[in-house]
């Protein structure tokens, strides 16, 4: 995984479990029984990446663990509200959460969280990671990186970004790219991808870093114009849309991970489990063709590596966010 190298700078309603029971209910049961489901709590918009991944995965995942799948998309608060809720609930190995980096960045940007990113979860596996693309509306008058960066020193402080929220990967990401160019771009948070992406659209807002899989359709259809790729090298499921490093910006490279957890105290049994459902799940000819359609890379690890990859992570986008200056609210 590649994280960013230099400086990067609610409530909605549960959304409920509008949700999709998945499976068939056929193979070993839970203790608890098979036809009891497993909700996976999503601290993120209907929509977003890991949202897209996790729908994509959620027939296969059924299947592996012999029982239904629900999603259950609980955003706000950059992701905290859906985190808190999973962490509160019981053990018994029926609801989980999937987290990106985000969940390793609010200590640094908040000044109070309800949970230990690392000590208040069992870490189950970081799955792989996904692409970030610099988008704009098509109404920004700018066809490449050079257009762009030379619009916005032609007006600084005139045009906006987006993201998700304060401190969270989507931000951070806009930041670094402001620190790679030397350019002034107005930050609009929001409370989720979802209000973010509609506005961005809709041209209330001018540009904004998102992961690949949550905008490529709309790239393909021409509502968003592609900038570039945060990515070393062109990827694959998107070959048109050029790299940062390729257009003169080789500092510009950052990129998302994904990851399964559960509340604390999860049994290892439990854990093992479900780690050996997503290793099988993720191995089929399915999902990997839909992670490949959408950019991602696969790259399941144990839970011990998944819990030295947050504390990693967690002192790494420490010393990226002082030194982007961001003040925690």
């Amino acid at each position: 995984m590649t994280t960013p190298s230099l400086k990067i700078s609610r409530r909605h309603a549960l959304s409920g479990l509008g949700a999709l029971a998945l499976g068939s209910g056929l193979g070993a049961a839970w203790a608890q029984g098979s036809e009891r489901p497993l909700r996976f709590i999503l601290p993120f918009s209907a929509g977003s990446g890991v949202d897209t991944i996790t729908r994509a995965a959620s027939v296969a995942l059924a299947r592996a663990l012999g029982q239904p799948v629900v999603i259950d998309n609980q955003p706000g608060a950059g992701g905290v509200l859906g985190t808190a809720a999973m962490i509160k609930s019981a053990p018994d190995g029926l609801t989980l959460g999937m987290v990106s980096n985000n969940h390793v960045i609010y200590p640094s940007v908040l000044k109070s969280l309800p949970f230990d990113p690392v000590n208040d979860i069992t870490p189950i596996a970081v799955l792989g990671s996904t692409p970030m693309v610099l988008v704009v509306n098509p109404n920004v008058p700018a066809k490449n990186l050079r257009e762009l960066v030379a619009l916005f020193h032609a007006h600084p402080g005139k045009y906006n970004y987006g993201s998700s929220g304060n401190g969270t990967i989507l931000h951070l990401a806009a930041e670094l790219f402001k620190d790679a160019s030397s350019t002034f771009v107005t930050h609009i948070p929001y409370r989720g991808v979802a209000p973010f992406l509609q506005d961005l659209l809709g041209g209330q807002i001018d540009m904004g870093v998102l992961s690949l899989p949550s905008v490529q359709t709309h790239i393909k259809s021409g509502a968003l114009r592609a900038i570039c790729v945060s990515a070393p090298q062109r990827i694959a499921a998107a070959p048109d849309i050029p790299t940062a490093v390729e257009q003169g910006y080789p500092k510009y490279l950052v990129e998302g991970w994904f990851a399964v957890i559960g509340p604390k105290n999860l049994p290892a049994a439990q854990v093992s489990r479900i780690h050996d459902a997503f290793v099988s799940a993720f191995a089929t000819l399915d999902v990997r063709e839909a992670m490949a359609k959408q950019g991602n890379s696969i790259n399941i690890s144990t839970p011990e590596s998944a819990l030295a990859i947050f504390r990693s992570e967690l002192l790494k986008y420490a010393a990226l966010v002082k030194k982007a200056g961001v003040v925690p609210q």
